[in-house]
């Protein structure tokens, strides 16, 4: 872990930077982003992150995530997330931003201010198989339903998403679903 993160107050004001292994040793709010890749039947591209990550590994999340860079814009740095990540490009639009605080069982800590994006999922993509186990499509009710059975196979961040944000969740994929860029 060496990129360094935007570290910021709570009014997401720009702070200053500071690398990413101590930002979360630290547990200091700092900026990053989502993703919701949404298919043309309305489902979430949902990937499981490889056993090997800094923490949740192995556990099933939303499509994408990530950290801008200092002095990158969060819109671009999504982008650049979902080619490193997914080996595709898509556009996206921003749906919300929300906070969350997370302690992990390693220690680390997420404090984040989270801007989180839709767009079309890609006919195909190309997982990084060093950032990612598998990948897999599932509609946000059978979602809802999987992480209601079966809590622990899911990131903290994604179980937050879908507890507090359920509804802007579903705007932001009945929105790429009306966009004329969707798939076919």
């Amino acid at each position: 872990m060496t990129d360094d993160l935007i570290l910021v107050n709570p009014q997401n004001r720009a702070l200053g930077r500071s690398d990413k292994h101590t930002v979360h040793q630290a547990g200091l709010l700092h900026r990053a982003f989502s993703i919701f890749l949404v298919d043309a039947g309305g489902r979430i591209l949902l990937q499981q992150r490889h056993p090997a990550k800094y923490h949740s590994g192995g556990l099933w999340t939303n499509s994408c995530c990530g950290h801008p860079r200092p002095f990158e814009r969060t819109l671009h740095a999504a982008r650049r997330r979902l080619g490193e990540e997914l080996g595709t490009e898509t556009p996206l639009t921003f749906g919300f931003r929300t906070r969350y605080y997370a302690t992990f069982p390693n220690g680390l800590v997420e404090n984040e201010i989270v801007y989180v994006y839709f767009g079309p999922a890609p006919e195909t993509v190309r997982p990084d198989s060093g950032e990612i186990s598998a990948v897999t499509l599932t509609s946000l009710a059978d979602l809802k339903t999987r992480i209601q059975k079966k809590p622990g196979a899911y990131s903290f961040w994604l179980k937050f998403y879908i507890a507090c944000h359920l509804p802007e969740i579903s705007d932001g994929v009945s929105a790429v679903l009306k966009s004329p860029r969707q798939p076919r």
